[in-house]
C-alpha cells in the first residue's frame, strides 16, 4: 500500500480544490477566502454522502473535515479540550446531529491509519456572519436575535421576549475567521485529533442580545422567558492548540454583528 507523504507548507494556488456546502454560510465563506488567497481553479460539485469514500478511493492528499462544537459532551469541563471528545453525554437536543459529526472525525482518524493521508478535522465554535440562516424556525442564537430585533424596531415594539434566562455563555466565531483558521491548518497542521477553532472568549446570551440590539438599533426593553430551555450551560473551546500554529481570529463581536447586520437587511 503506497502512502502519500505531505509537510506543512503553502498549498498550491493553482490546484483543484473542492469546497463541499459552497451555497451555506460556512462554505461560501471558505470559498471566499480561497479565491481571496489566490486559488484559480475551483472544482465545486454537487455535495455527496461519499465525499470521504470517493477522496480515499482517489488518494486526495488533503481533506479537511469540518465538525462542531457542540459535539463535545454536554458538561465538559471549560474551556473545552480537543481531548474531551468522547468523555461524556451529549446534548440531547442535537445528540444525533452530533453522533454524524464524530463519526465523520473517527472515519477522518481510520483514512490516516489506513491508507496513510494527511486528513484532518476542524471544530468550531459558535458561528455566525454574512450567509447565515435567518428563518424565524431553525436559525441559531445571532441570526435569530437580529431578526426579532430588526422587526421590532420596524414595528416600533416596545419589548422583545427571547427564550430562556440569558444566562449560558457562548463563544461565537465570525465565519470569514473560519474560513481563513481552515486554510492556516490546511498548510499549517498534520494530525489525527481535530483542532478547535474559536476565539477563546465567551458571554452570556443576556449581553449578547444587548450587543445585537446596539448593532440594530432597537431601543425597547428586553424580556426572557424562562419557561423555555436554556441548552448547555456554558460552551467554551481551549483555542491554545491553533493558537500554537500562529492563527488568530481578526473580526471582534461588535463589528462582526455589523457586518452580519448589514448582510440580513440585505436579503429583506
Amino acid at each position: 500500500m503506497s502512502e502519500v507523504s505531505w509537510k506543512p507548507g503553502p498549498l498550491d494556488r493553482g490546484a483543484k480544490f473542492y469546497v463541499a456546502g459552497h451555497g451555506g454560510m460556512v462554505g461560501a465563506a471558505i470559498w471566499r477566502h480561497l479565491q481571496a488567497s489566490g486559488f484559480t481553479n475551483p472544482d465545486n460539485l454537487q455535495i455527496q454522502v461519499n465525499v470521504m469514500d470517493a477522496a480515499a478511493k482517489y488518494k486526495a492528499e488533503r481533506l479537511l473535515f469540518m465538525g462542531s462544537s457542540c459535539i463535545y459532551p454536554k458538561f465538559a469541563e471549560q474551556p473545552i479540550k480537543e481531548d474531551s471528545l468522547l468523555t461524556g453525554h451529549l446534548e440531547p437536543t442535537n445528540d444525533a446531529y452530533a453522533i454524524a459529526k464524530i463519526a465523520g472525525i473517527m472515519q477522518v482518524q481510520a483514512t490516516r491509519r489506513q491508507y496513510g493521508l494527511a486528513w484532518i478535522s476542524a471544530m468550531p465554535t459558535n458561528l455566525y456572519g454574512v450567509g447565515d440562516n435567518y428563518s424565524g424556525e431553525n436559525s441559531h442564537v445571532i441570526p435569530a436575535l437580529i431578526k426579532r430585533y430588526e422587526e421590532a424596531r420596524l414595528s416600533g415594539a416596545e419589548r422583545v421576549t427571547n427564550w430562556g434566562t440569558g444566562t449560558p455563555l457562548r463563544e461565537f466565531l465570525y465565519v470569514d475567521d473560519l474560513a481563513s483558521a481552515t486554510l492556516h491548518l490546511l498548510e499549517k497542521y498534520d494530525g489525527p485529533q481535530q483542532v478547535n477553532v474559536g476565539t477563546g472568549t465567551d458571554l452570556p446570551i443576556k449581553e449578547i442580545a444587548k450587543l445585537v440590539a446596539n448593532a440594530v438599533g432597537y431601543e425597547g426593553e428586553t424580556d426572557w422567558d424562562s419557561s423555555k430551555p436554556d441548552g448547555t450551560p456554558r460552551k467554551l473551546l481551549d483555542v491554545s492548540k491553533i493558537k500554537s500554529f500562529g492563527w488568530q481570529p481578526n473580526i471582534d463581536l461588535e463589528s462582526g454583528l455589523k457586518l452580519a447586520v448589514a448582510d440580513f437587511r440585505s436579503k429583506i
